[in-house]
């Protein structure tokens, strides 16, 4: 009986670890096609070019809902690094250091994000940092969000970008970066698919020679994103595996008495 009840504690062990481990850690990588067509979408051209820090309320973007998304450089806590706090080859002025501090917010002192034209994307307007396609982009919602993604470009190097969720309280919740060149899209989902993305920021974190700039902002709850479903970890698994022929062992011993 007690080889049974420690085969049954590995079981619900293991299980433990497998059920945590698809509700705690952070974010799964998402494309475009994850947004249902009810999610919000900002494409940038609903306002002038040169519109700076532009706020978009849901009649603005075509929206439903109460979601107001605001723009700016970075969060208060933040600032943008100086040499030898940003990675090599990183422009300063787009490498942001430091946490958020207290309810999620933007800091109206940081460098201004603007709409802007840009020859190298296909569906410009875009909107950038400052200066011109070098400065960070911080997004800020109003109503807490389960997964957002954007197209940035145009990228010259791979891993030199990426674009980072937080929670309302400032805490990091996962990043995704750039794993192509060119304009490719970074979207990201929670876990478990909860809204608790109150803001993202696409900046530096590596090299990028020529500049970036974000375009077609896309925002959503569960319901409108259909994410990928979450896979264990390998280590889970076996650990879950172990547990099950535990079990099984447990069982043949005790028939064999």
């Amino acid at each position: 009986m007690n080889n049974l009840k420690v085969s049954f504690m590995s079981l619900g062990m293991a299980t433990s670890l497998f059920v945590s481990g698809v509700v705690s850690a952070g974010v799964i990588k998402i494309d475009e096609t994850a947004f249902n067509p009810d999610a919000g979408s900002i494409t940038f051209s609903e306002f002038a070019t040169m519109t700076v820090n532009p706020t978009y309320n849901p009649a603005d973007y075509g929206g439903v809902g109460s979601t107001i998304v605001s723009f700016g450089g970075f969060f208060d806590g933040q600032r943008l690094g100086v040499a030898g706090e940003c990675p090599i080859g990183a422009a300063l002025t787009g490498c942001v250091v430091g946490s958020p501090v207290g309810s999620l917010a933007l800091d109206p002192n940081s460098p201004n994000t603007f709409i802007t034209t840009d020859s190298a994307n296909p569906t410009s307007p875009v909107l950038s940092g400052s200066p011109t396609f070098n400065g960070a982009i911080s997004i800020l919602f109003s109503t807490d969000q389960a997964g957002v993604g954007l197209e940035g470009g145009y990228f010259d190097a791979i891993g030199g970008t990426a674009i980072t969720a937080f929670d309302r309280n400032g805490n990091v919740i996962g990043s995704v970066q750039n794993e192509a060149l060119g304009i490719e899209f970074l979207g990201l989902v929670t876990e478990d698919k909860v809204s608790s993305i109150a803001g993202i920021q696409f900046s530096l974190v590596g090299s990028e020679p020529a500049g970036f700039a974000i375009d077609n902002l896309h925002f959503g709850f569960g319901s409108q994103i259909v994410g990928p479903t979450p896979v264990p970890e390998p280590g889970t698994l076996a650990l879950l595996g172990l547990g099950i022929a535990g079990l099984g062992l447990s069982r043949k011993k005790r028939i064999q008495k």
